[in-house]
């Protein structure tokens, strides 16, 4: 049984940094595409940053050098570690993963949501101004 729980969400003030987990059961990570979303009230969920089993990672335009996606090989754990934090960064945020190999093999913070096919139960975010 594959399930991905994240972790490390709360509420911070503009400019604070938070990191994210997301504790991977039932497969070892490093054969999966893994990627980070979010999704603001209203909105539709949308990509952040992936990382692919060779360790490439990709951000959103919006993120890029502020959040950075890694993994944790002995601890099966992903991570999202978020600085300089802004209140639209608000958001409920999701781990999800998809084998190596699916959707053609294209693991980039774009990929859709659709294609992916585990997901996590989800970390809120709460920023501050």
């Amino acid at each position: 049984q594959v399930q991905l729980a994240e972790s490390g969400g709360g509420s911070v003030q503009a400019g604070g940094s938070l990191r994210l987990s997301c504790a991977v059961f039932g497969y070892s990570y490093s054969n999966y595409c893994m990627g980070w979303f979010r999704q603001a009230p209203g909105k539709e969920r949308e990509g952040v940053a992936a990382i692919d089993s060779a360790g490439v990672t990709s951000y959103a335009d919006s993120v890029k050098g502020r959040f950075t996606i890694s993994q944790d090989n002995a601890k099966n754990t992903l991570y999202l570690q978020m600085n300089s934090l802004k209140p639209e960064d608000t958001a409920m945020f999701y781990c999800a993963a998809s084998p190596r190999g699916t959707y053609g093999g294209s693991c980039r913070w774009h990929r859709p949501a659709g294609t992916y096919n585990y997901w996590g139960q989800g970390t809120q975010v709460t920023v501050s101004s």
